[in-house]
């Protein structure tokens, strides 16, 4: 490896590298009216019973609080979903669907669900039947990172989620006595898989359910295919590199981009664009500021893994370091230590790196390499650099004024860079989903 590249000179030479998604979705996307001197669809669509918008005829009112107004959309599917489960079986309903529900309604700020509300109101999205769309796919969103939570927990041995047990733990503790240790274990393992696959079953039937004029429809669903795809794919990055212990830069970044930079910022603002029918311009520049703060999200939170306080971040401190995460904070600490010849450091990157007993005097060792070499200032300042990239490409697209400081406040909070000063960063409880990057 060459000392530029170990240095974090050459890295930042392309901090948002990866497909368009023009690239990865092949639908086209329709002319916003700016572009076009129109922009309303030809046809209102009536809503079913049960599809109807929980908000009137005002987007305005989702504006105030877009929080609420998707738990309300949440509430209503998981109410139905959770009902249709224990009409099924009633055992099944309690041990498995319930907690789906449960562990759903936990979440956090829903920060990818403001992301697309805010990409369709900067794309001028104002009619009824796009808000009540976009609160339907934002609730989707939530769903589906219901699944890569607890699918991740079990992947990643984790026993702790939000403060508390995780989904697996839970389960293998409610049959404590029933059957032995081993068995419960495979039980709850097994309940958590499970229960994954049946929160993205959920949140597929919610996105096929959001009625939708077809064009915009296509749209949104190529972009959901490939939203899940994508999630499994830089999952595997991630497991396949901590078996394999490698730890290169480029395979970080890639990694972080699949996992985090398209999944959490850039696909729900894409999703926002079509459901506003924005056109190929517009587009362009959202998924590129979501590509550049999707990637400095991931970044931040490899961050508050390795430094992040424990009763902030709702799980252990040190998780990633444990399960010999590929990240890039590990990657840069690698590549200086051998760039510079640092013996120690390099071997208590090896020894450490993956080991799930590593003591706590260990983890401090570990915290001490990433400082020394540099490596945490380095992400630091990478994760500025993004942001102010992925700014500058939202001031690049016709948007509308308010919506586009809701999102540019959003993007910063989403990876702890305030606003004016590049040298702090934002309070934990003020971040896009406390301790969950990308759901990893």
């Amino acid at each position: 490896m060459s000392s530029t590249v170990a240095k974090g000179h050459s890295a930042d030479r392309s901090p948002c590298a990866h497909p368009s998604a023009e690239q990865v979705s092949p639908a086209p996307p329709r002319r916003t009216a700016g572009e076009t001197g129109h922009g309303r669809d030809d046809h209102q669509r009536a809503f079913p019973p049960g599809n109807r918008p929980a908000y009137g005829d005002d987007p305005r009112a989702v504006d105030a609080d877009v929080t609420h107004a998707v738990r309300a959309v949440l509430d209503d599917v998981l109410d139905d979903q959770l009902a249709a489960a224990e009409a099924v079986d009633p055992l099944f309903g309690e041990d498995l669907a319930a907690r789906v529900g449960r562990f759903t309604r936990s979440g956090g700020r829903l920060g990818r669900s403001r992301f697309v509300w805010w990409a369709l109101r900067a794309c001028g999205g104002d009619e009824p039947w796009r808000a009540h769309a976009a609160l339907r796919v934002g609730a989707a969103l939530e769903l589906i990172q219901t699944c890569a939570l607890v699918h991740d927990d079990v992947m990643d041995g984790a026993r702790l989620r939000r403060g508390r047990p995780a989904l697996h733990v839970e389960v293998a503790a409610q049959y404590t006595g029933v059957c032995n240790a081993r068995r419960g274990e495979r039980l709850g393992e097994a309940a958590a898989i499970l229960a994954g696959d049946l929160a993205l079953a959920w949140a597929d039937d919610v996105v096929a359910d959001t009625e939708m004029p077809r064009p915009t429809a296509r749209r949104v669903r190529d972009l959901w295919r490939a939203l899940r795809t994508e999630m499994v794919a830089g999952q595997y990055l991630d497991v396949q590199g901590e078996a394999t212990s490698a730890r290169s830069l480029a395979r970080a970044i890639r990694a972080a981009c699949l996992k985090s930079a398209l999944y959490s910022v850039e696909r729900p603002l894409a999703l926002g664009a079509a459901l506003a029918d924005a056109g190929p311009v517009t587009t362009r520049a959202l998924c590129s500021a979501g590509r550049c703060v999707g990637l400095a999200f991931q970044l931040r939170d490899d961050l508050l893994d390795a430094f992040g306080d424990p009763r902030d971040t709702g799980k252990p401190a040190g998780g990633d370091i444990r399960s010999g995460k590929p990240t890039y904070l590990a990657a840069v600490a690698q590549a200086r230590a051998e760039t510079s010849g640092d013996r120690s450091a390099q071997g208590l990157l090896r020894d450490t790196l993956g080991r799930t007993d590593a003591s706590d005097a260990e983890l401090a060792a570990i915290r001490e390499v990433f400082m020394t070499t540099g490596a945490r200032d380095l992400v630091e300042g990478k994760i500025r650099r993004l942001v102010a990239q992925g700014l500058r490409h939202l001031d690049t697209a016709a948007l509308e004024p308010e919506p586009t400081r809701q999102l540019r406040m959003l993007m910063r909070a989403a990876s702890g860079v305030l606003d004016g000063a590049a040298s702090e960063v934002v309070p934990l409880s003020l971040t896009l989903a406390t301790g969950e990057g990308a759901g990893r």
